[in-house]
């Protein structure tokens, strides 16, 4: 079997507070849990790290926060994740210049402890763009072991151009960090894993998790494993090219669905292909 052809993912589900060192502790944690269980990248929840607007807007009213205390654990997690040789993807809020609002980011640290990219969340929910964050302008992926790998943040679970765009882009799973409450949203993920045939390591916040706790869910769109819902937990799981029972959503589907588009397809406004005959 060649070795990219599999590839151990931590799905991490944490405590979220608005404390910063708090969180980084949960955080290193869940990141010493998973390098034990062998995985290779770990995945973290929307605000992970720093906390979260939408579910504490009164503290966050005006951004009078602590960022240096933000950026001490940020750079405590860079270190851990250098040290153990861990990719590490991380929710939290992006601090920008003057009096602009932060970005609702994920930070992406690579395998020896450096801040390689990040993602802003584009599509922003009403309450977010009129009081809390400046929305991103750029899509993010990254390549781990021969795996290609695309950050989306929660409520960008609703629109369907941006799922595409990470089928489009090759990316093979979709690290999907969120901090809700509503079960449909897994619903929706696994959608989107089905339709474009791409694992969703979907992950929330530990007590977000009774309504939908943490999963991996796999290119078939069916739920491969699942964190606990009463607490924080850390499943570590592959993803696995060479699984049977994923022969026909990555083997023929996938593949199918890109040469149908290309092939026959009439491209109408978007993006949707409709066929040329009556």
């Amino acid at each position: 079997m060649s070795v990219t052809d599999r590839i151990r993912i931590a799905v991490a589900q944490t405590p979220v507070t608005v404390d910063p060192a708090v969180n980084g502790t949960a955080i290193r944690s869940a990141i010493r849990l998973a390098a034990d269980g062998g995985a290779r990248l770990v995945h973290f929840a929307e605000g992970a790290l720093s906390g979260y607007a939408g579910a504490a807007k009164p503290h966050y009213a005006g951004w009078h926060v602590d960022w240096a205390a933000v950026t001490r654990e940020l750079t405590a997690t860079m270190t851990l994740a250098g040290e153990l040789g861990v990719w590490v993807v991380v929710g939290g809020n992006h601090r920008l210049a003057g009096d602009q609002r932060p970005h609702n980011a994920l930070w992406v640290i690579d395998d020896n402890g450096e801040l390689v990219d990040r993602y802003d969340k584009r599509l922003l929910s009403h309450t977010e763009i009129t009081g809390f964050y400046t929305p991103g302008d750029h899509v993010c992926t990254f390549e781990v072991d021969g795996f290609r790998f695309g950050c989306l943040i929660c409520i960008e679970v609703n629109f369907p151009e941006l799922w595409l765009e990470q089928a489009g882009l090759g990316v093979d799973c979709v690290l999907f960090s969120s901090f809700s409450e509503d079960p449909i949203f897994e619903v929706i993920a696994r959608g989107h894993a089905a339709v474009n045939n791409v694992w969703v390591s979907m992950v929330v916040p530990s007590q977000c998790a009774h309504a939908a706790s943490s999963a991996l869910i796999g290119p078939h769109g069916r739920v491969l494993g699942r964190v606990r819902p009463d607490g924080p937990g850390v499943l570590c799981i592959d993803l696995d090219r060479t699984d049977p029972d994923l022969d026909l959503a990555l083997n023929k589907a996938r593949p199918w669905r890109a040469r149908a588009r290309a092939d026959y397809g009439v491209r109408i406004p978007g993006g949707v292909c409709q066929d040329r005959h009556p």
